[in-house]
Parts: structure tokens; sequence; C-alpha cells
């Protein structure tokens, strides 16, 4: 995919409400304009990377890009599971990530513990990956640095070929 790493930002909206109480991995969802913005090159599936949360501290994160086959959603989703347990939910606030790599297709699953089973790997796997030395270095990137005071440089991977909007809680796409 050559639209990775990607980076986007926006507003954390409530979503179909599973991902704490039916499966027990909390889910913070990017709202449908920030989906919509996706290049075509980014395929369904999960993928790894680095979220921080109203320029906060920088965690691991998996996302999932798709319609969730076991669920049968009819409209697309950017649901990030932070690798970080949080005090409290963060709806309303700023969700800023890197997407990195690509870990698996989306997929249908038999049962329940089969899907939680398999985000549970998915987790493990991005733990592994995000150690890497050349993953490491986008943990620091100026992307995770509050987009109000710093500078942007047109040059910069995180900044390239995206736009920010302080009226839509600092929605940005680009690669």
């Amino acid at each position: 995919m050559k639209s990775l790493p990607y980076f986007c930002r926006g507003e954390v909206v409530r979503g179909f409400g599973r991902g704490s109480k039916e499966l027990g991995i909390p889910t913070a969802n990017f709202p449908t304009c920030v989906v919509e913005q996706l290049p075509a090159d980014i395929s369904t599936g999960i993928y790894y990377g680095w979220a921080s949360v109203d320029n906060g501290p920088v965690y691991k994160m998996v996302m999932s890009i798709g319609w969730n086959p076991y669920y049968k959603n009819t409209m697309k989703s950017m649901e990030t599971h932070v690798i970080h347990t949080f005090k409290e939910d963060f709806y309303g606030q700023t969700l800023s990530v890197v997407m990195i790599g690509y870990i698996r297709p989306e997929k249908g699953f038999d049962s329940l513990d089969a899907l939680i089973t398999a985000i549970r790997n998915d987790i493990e796997e991005a733990n592994q990956k995000l150690e890497l030395p050349e993953h490491q270095k986008l943990k620091e990137d100026n992307f995770f640095k509050d987009p109000l005071d710093t500078p942007v440089d047109k040059t910069s991977t995180s900044t390239a070929e995206s736009t920010l909007s302080t009226e839509s809680k600092h929605i940005m796409n680009g690669h």
C-alpha cells in the first residue's frame, strides 16, 4: 500500500458500543467524514500503528477498517483500539493516528470467541511489530505535537497532502 504510513486525525464519535461491552476491547471510532477520506489503496482489514488522544502520550494501536463481517455492518468504519487503559471514555476528543502496517484482511468469524481471539492476536502482533526501530521513529513524529503550536512543514511526510481546520476538531488525512 503506497499510502502507508497514513496519518489521520478526527473527533472520537460513538460507534456501535460493542468494543467494550461485548468484546472487552474498547475502540475509538472516527466520524464518517474521516473514513470517506481514506485513499483508494487502503484496503479493509486490520492495521497497526501509533495513536494519541488530545495531544497526550503516544500509544500503540490496532485499527479495523471495513464493515466488520461478524456484525454485518452496512457502513464502513475505522475503529481504533489504543493499547492503553484509559480511566474514562474520550468521546468528543481528538484522536490522532498513524497507520504504519497491515496485519490481515477483515473476515467473518464463526463465534464471538473466535473474533476475540483474532483481535487479541492482532494486538500481540502490533505490540511486536511496533518495537522495530523503523516503527519507533514514527512515535516521535511532529504529527503528534499540538497542530496549533507546531508550524506546518509541507515537506514532512506527516503533513503532506493534508489539511487542518480548527472548526472541524483538526480533522486531517494524509501521508
